[in-house]
């Protein structure tokens, strides 16, 4: 590849990275004005990621730009480190995931999750007092459970419902306790539940109880976890692709600056 291609497509990418970079902080300090500390704590990650890809969005610019083969240099050793994140995160993100698939229950068109079919990464973290403690909150904050009454109208069309994991783990005690539900957010807890599962005495229908201490709950939440993971592992699957093509171009218009340097 020519020194003109090669700097060219490098300047550009750049440009355009650093204006995707802008848009990301942009992001991040609209977000540290959000009253919902869930989203509030998400304020750093996005910040420093916003300003990591400017800072090398701008090395391979102005390397690009004067042709200087230092500032190339830093460029491709930081996008090197970022691949090789990348294909780390990536390949422990498929075998995290790998486990827990669910079961369906009679008469229910959503599945149920058992916390124990989950990979003991995901245990740990969510078995996890303080981490636990910190994602409850949000739950209760997010009000999904409150919403389903508004939902589901009647009872037939909450029993006929695909519920969502979190739904069906959080919101709802595990269908094995046998309580029969007098609403989308209310059950009859006189009845004594059929099964020994401690999940049935931790259920409450208080909008702030609900069924967020239970094993049935993490499951949910491991299993949304799991959900989102995959689709962040494919998506880095591409970005790596895309990413390795950069590298290639980098690579090209590097060896081209130096070259020139060493004929000057």
């Amino acid at each position: 590849m020519g020194i003109g291609t090669s700097n060219f497509v490098i300047r550009w990418i750049n440009l355009l990275t650093m204006l995707l970079a802008i848009a990301v902080i942009i992001f991040g300090v609209w977000m540290s004005t959000h009253h919902d500390s869930c989203r509030r704590s998400l304020t750093l990650p996005v910040l420093g990621l916003g300003g990591f890809i400017f800072v090398i969005s701008i090395i391979g610019f102005l390397g690009a730009l004067k042709n200087n083969s230092i500032l190339l240099w830093i460029y491709l050793i930081m996008l090197c480190i970022i691949l090789v994140a990348i294909l780390v995160f990536t390949v422990l993100a498929f075998i995290v995931t790998n486990n827990g698939s669910g079961h369906y229950a009679p008469g229910l068109r959503y599945k149920e999750y058992e916390l124990q079919d989950f990979s003991s990464w995901f245990l740990k973290q969510l078995n996890d007092t303080q981490n636990w403690k910190r994602l409850k909150s949000c739950l209760v904050k997010s009000d999904d459970c409150n919403n389903l009454s508004k939902k589901y109208k009647t009872l037939k069309q909450y029993k006929s419902a695909k519920l969502t994991p979190i739904e069906a783990g959080c919101c709802r005690p595990p269908s094995e306790c046998g309580y029969p539900a007098v609403s989308a957010s209310y059950y009859d807890l006189s009845f004594h539940p059929i099964s020994s599962n401690r999940d049935c005495k931790l259920y409450k229908n208080s909008g702030a109880t609900k069924c967020y201490n239970c094993d049935s709950c993490k499951a949910g939440v491991a299993q949304y976890m799991k959900t989102e993971w995959r689709v962040v592992a494919i998506f880095n699957v591409i970005l790596f692709v895309i990413l390795s093509m950069i590298y290639f171009v980098g690579c090209c218009a590097r060896r081209n600056a130096a070259t020139n340097h060493s004929k000057a």
